[in-house]
């Protein structure tokens, strides 16, 4: 058996293969299928200042090799999460990151703050969220907003903070390079890539929010290729995630520069998604001689 650990920013994960957020829940329903422990880290539900309902139904649709979401960060609100979720999470011998989110800079900062005084591992900074004092326009679409959010993040926590990018931009690595400069110690990518899907009998959007955000397979290739330039442009390390359904996916991504993966859609169609990940990367390693997955971070090479 392969050397499966990782360090990312101080903190050793035992395997790199993390759910990724708004899959998984706060990991409850999963239980039932396996023990956590098994997984090298779990990134929470998106959490905000309040909590939040979420979107109007339907927010989920299928798509040819992915699906669409538009949930609308439903949960709790961070109060809840702190009394009612983290305590559990945190006996589960598993990295926990807390993803956090706000409608403003200063939401995601008081956020972060409540966040610093708990046994949390890392913050996991969505700025992927409409900014609603920039008239909606989200966080991470311009360098601008993207610092702005990261500074008031960083001076509100001590934590490991890691900030999510969007794939929705021009160029992904000049928003990596802003969030690195205000103080990020990672960065993951990608999210979601923005989506439609109508139905032609209705002549309506599928989803009530008209537009979401497509994950799966289909995004796989973009991933790799965004995880790539970021890894070549900035100095920290990076979590990848997009579309990985197997153990060949994840040492993809890695190859391309990722430190540890995100596994999201999979976990919708297969539960055991994430721990046949493992395994399936744990076997590549071995057919092919390889002692530690660390040695295949960032080894492509560009013709």
């Amino acid at each position: 058996m392969a050397d499966l650990s990782v360090n990312l920013c101080g903190v050793p994960f035992k395997n790199p293969i993390i759910p990724a957020s708004g899959v998984f829940g706060y990991g409850r329903e999963y239980e039932a299928f396996y023990p956590l422990s098994r997984l090298g880290g779990i990134a929470t539900k998106g959490t905000t200042g309040q909590r939040r309902t979420g979107n109007l139904a339907p927010r989920i649709a299928e798509t040819p090799a992915g699906m669409l979401n538009s949930v609308g960060l439903q949960n709790p609100g961070i109060d809840a999460f702190i009394e009612k979720e983290l305590p559990n999470l945190l006996t589960k011998d598993t990295v926990i990151l807390a993803n956090i989110a706000g409608a403003t800079a200063e939401e995601c900062a008081e956020v972060a703050a409540k966040l610093d005084s708990t046994d949390v591992h890392m913050i996991e900074l969505n700025i992927s969220c409409p900014n609603v004092k920039q008239g909606g326009a989200a966080f991470g679409t311009s360098c601008e907003m993207a610092a702005q959010v990261t500074a008031a993040v960083r001076r509100a926590t001590k934590k490991p903070l890691v900030v999510k990018l969007s794939p929705n931009v021009t160029s992904i690595t000049d928003i990596a390079k802003a969030v690195e400069a205000e103080g990020a110690d990672a960065v993951s990518l990608i999210n979601t890539l923005l989506g439609m899907r109508i139905d032609v009998r209705t002549r309506r959007p599928v989803l009530h929010n008209n537009v979401g955000g497509l994950s799966g397979p289909a995004i796989f290739p973009v991933a790799v290729r965004m995880v790539w330039q970021v890894a070549n442009a900035v100095k920290i390390p990076i979590i990848g995630m997009g579309g990985v359904s197997s153990g060949e996916d994840a040492a993809e991504l890695m190859m391309a520069g990722a430190s540890a993966v995100q596994v999201g859609m999979a976990c919708f169609t297969d539960p055991y998604a994430p721990v046949k990940i493992i395994d399936g990367l744990d076997a590549f390693l071995d057919q092919n001689k390889i002692p530690a997955v660390r040695d295949i971070i960032g080894t492509v090479q560009p013709w």
